[in-house]
């Protein structure tokens, strides 16, 4: 905290291209880093590249679609890109680093949820199964752009939505899946998060890739880390993978007040709301 009303937010991600085209992967990239600012209810100021690239196995053609990509969605969100470091990796990656200011009494913290409150996801998951089922060739046209657009969507208007309605406590919804994620927020805040697994949304195309066999080396990680804390109930084997389903940049989740869930539906008319905070129970997550 620099001043009464002035903060500072700051994260770091990078990872592997999960999609061909660089100027795509840069801003899927992009708007994946910037989302940890938008989780808190900050407002991104300045961003650097972070950039392992494999020197003479491509062209440096592909770095420059790939930082451009960044750059448009960093200035997307209104901040700036301000340097970066580069090294010869023997694998291409590509993030940032982000620094953001936010006001110390209107932070989203995982710690703040309270009984009541009502659970609202605002992107469909599945990216990790349609990213896969991609590189397997198995993913038609309609889906693919469905995928792209929802990775290249800034979390930007649903964390300030979040905040015009009150609500103090959101997550968003990355690699440990939906599930992974909110388990932090049921420990912190001493509270178990009860979700409604026939509410949640996912892309097109999900069940499908499902059904024909796709399977995440992450998602198998996230069942194992999850086993102990999640009340899994009678949930069927589809909706168990799409649950622990590893995302990338996906949407936020956030516990919303309950006399202003319509209001912030209104506000992002893409969210759903899947759930509720109860008092804390045996296990942290149930599905009901």
């Amino acid at each position: 905290m620099l001043s009464d009303d002035l903060a500072l937010v700051q994260t770091v991600d990078f990872f592997a291209p999960i999609v061909d085209d660089p100027f795509l992967f840069g801003q899927i990239a992009a708007a994946n880093a910037l989302s940890d600012v938008f989780a808190m209810g900050g407002e991104p100021l300045t961003a650097m590249n972070i950039v392992g690239f494999p020197s003479g196995k491509l062209p440096v053609s592909v770095l420059t679609e790939i930082l451009r990509g960044g750059q448009e969605k960093v200035h997307e969100a209104g901040a700036l890109i301000v340097g970066g470091h580069t090294i010869i990796d023997e694998e291409l990656k590509y993030g940032l680093s982000v620094t953001g200011r936010v006001h110390p009494q209107r932070i989203l913290s995982n710690a703040n949820a309270k009984v009541g409150d009502r659970l609202v996801l605002t992107k469909p998951l599945g990216t990790a199964l349609l990213a896969t089922a991609m590189k397997q060739g198995n993913l038609g046209t309609e889906e693919a752009s469905a995928l792209y657009a929802s990775m290249c969507k800034l979390n930007a208007a649903a964390s300030r939505a979040a905040l015009a309605v009150g609500a103090r406590c959101a997550t968003d919804v990355t690699g440990f899946g939906l599930l992974g994620h909110p388990s932090h927020i049921a420990a912190a805040s001493g509270v178990t998060l009860r979700f409604d697994p026939l509410r949640i949304p996912t892309l097109p195309g999900v069940e499908a890739a499902w059904s024909r066999g796709t399977r995440t080396g992450g998602a198998d990680r996230n069942s194992t880390y999850l086993e102990s804390l999640v009340d899994f109930g009678s949930a069927t084997e589809l909706q168990r993978a799409i649950l622990v389903d590893p995302q990338t940049s996906g949407g936020l989740l956030v516990a919303v007040p309950p006399d202003r869930v319509a209001e912030y539906l209104s506000l992002i008319p893409e969210a759903v709301e899947i759930g509720e905070v109860l008092a804390k129970q045996t296990r942290g997550l149930l599905l009901a």
